[in-house]
């Protein structure tokens, strides 16, 4: 059975990430950082028939909780097949020009920093798998092609702060794509589009799924 982490699996995109998988057969570690929110997430799968889930506490803005999340992790497998790097936040900030430099400095802790060291700590536990892969979430407003044209960066001007913390992933992911393949790591960055999530308020015009809805 093929063993996956998502980070931010919880709720939103990383916990529909996680049924989905779970519902195909893979064994899913739900990494979570609020604990109670965690073990709730785990139950609503539990309740549905999918005993094939395990909840992982970790923050990725936490050097320590990435590190005790290894440890966690390597108690229970000694191998990842995928680690699927989806928690982030968005923060309050929309315009570069003038966003508060100790806020744009929070984001990337979270969303760069962050995913880069989970990446570093958990790369031992993928390099055990027969065909590992790390994919890490993504935003269309990260891309540089869409902001290099006016119209398409006109309308992605209210997420400019977070956009470029995720323009730095890509580049993370293409660095290391092109590291890690003669090891046989894929690497790839995914873009989930402007789905409704907390993370929007909700406001994404992608809904989940029925069986999330249900949940």
């Amino acid at each position: 059975m093929k063993k996956v982490l998502i980070t931010g699996a919880n709720q939103g995109i990383g916990f529909e990430t996680a049924l989905q998988l779970a519902q195909l057969g893979y064994f899913v570690y739900l990494g979570y950082r609020n604990q109670e929110r965690g073990l709730e997430a785990v139950k609503k799968l539990k309740d549905i028939g999918l005993e094939n889930v395990e909840g992982i506490l970790i923050d990725i803005a936490d050097g320590n909780s990435i590190r005790k999340a290894r440890v966690e992790l390597e108690s229970k497998t000694i191998f990842l097949d995928i680690l699927i790097n989806n928690a982030g936040i968005a923060g309050d900030e929309p315009h570069i020009s003038t966003c508060n430099i100790d806020n744009l400095k929070k984001i990337f802790d979270t969303n760069v920093f962050g995913t880069l060291q989970t990446i570093q700590e958990f790369l031992p536990l993928l390099k055990k798998s027969l065909n590992p892969s790390i994919i890490n979430v993504s935003s269309e407003v990260g891309s540089l092609t869409l902001l290099a044209d006016p119209e398409e960066n006109s309308s992605r001007s209210n997420f400019h702060v977070y956009g470029s913390s995720k323009t730095a992933i890509n580049a993370v992911t293409l660095m290391l794509s092109s590291e890690l393949r003669k090891e046989g790591i894929s690497v790839n960055s995914i873009t989930p589009g402007f789905t409704a999530t907390e993370l929007n308020n909700f406001q994404g015009r992608k809904r989940r799924n029925k069986a999330l809805i249900q949940l």
